[in-house]
């Protein structure tokens, strides 16, 4: 135990320099599948045929991915007869609606009211590694809020349960103006593996406006602040995926 004291004096708290620098350390993000192209049709319906959740959908010999639906399984990665690239990026926040125009409306400070609609967790815990030293979001100038009195953002996780709808609607329309929401993960987006039934709304979209996407199935916690700086307006257009 004493190592640690000795070596935390030493050192400090070393927090990622993101965004103001690329962070590059091993296991920041798991990264995610891109289309790809191969040689014939026949290997990009193979690829296309190897996902589990029809998250890629072969056109010629293009494997495109719907990363919206994608779920990190990796099967198209590792152990695929015709795996697909796979990059290591973690800027993947995705624009929904003309509500984010980077009007700068939150670029001093920017307080952020997470709301569990039925996640299992894996969305939740990355979300809460914002707090730690390495993320340290605070830095930035980006707190959580536990009241929508005062909330800026509303960032949900899960694909909206039945018993939660009512909620998250309550919680939405007790946020003062301007306001965003935000779909964090993949359940958040499009329902997942959970989809839409009388107990799963299918993603935030059915009950709320969302205004900006995270995928990720968890999405990684980098990937989390990448999208609340987009929706803050702190970083340009350009590094934000358009909808399609």
């Amino acid at each position: 135990m004493s190592f640690w004291f000795w070596h935390g004096l030493r050192n400090g708290i070393r927090s990622t320099r993101y965004p103001w620098a690329a962070e590059s350390a091993s296991g920041i993000t798991p990264g995610r599948p891109v289309t790809t192209v191969f040689s014939s049709a026949e290997e990009a319906s193979s690829a296309a045929a190897n996902c589990p959740v029809n998250a890629i959908a072969a056109h010629a010999a293009t494997a495109e991915v719907d990363i919206q639906t994608c779920v990190w399984c990796q099967h198209c990665h590792f152990g695929a007869p015709n795996p697909l690239h796979w990059d290591s990026s973690f800027e993947w926040a995705r624009t929904e609606n003309e509500r984010v125009c980077l009007s700068g409306s939150f670029r001093r400070s920017l307080h952020v009211m997470v709301v569990d609609a039925g996640d299992c967790g894996a969305c939740l815990n990355e979300v809460r590694q914002l707090n730690n030293p390495l993320y340290n979001m605070h830095r930035l100038g980006i707190f959580l809020t536990a009241t929508p009195r005062t909330a800026d953002v509303l960032l949900v996780v899960g694909p909206v349960t039945v018993n939660m709808r009512g909620p998250l609607v309550k919680t939405y329309e007790a946020m003062p103006d301007p306001k965003r929401v935000v779909a964090a993960g993949t359940c958040a987006i499009t329902g997942g593996v959970f989809g839409r039934s009388f107990v799963s709304a299918g993603g935030v979209g059915a009950v709320l406006p969302v205004d900006l996407s995270i995928p990720g199935d968890p999405p990684p916690p980098l990937a989390v602040l990448h999208g609340l700086l987009a929706v803050s307006g702190r970083i340009s257009q350009t590094k934000i995926a358009e909808a399609s």
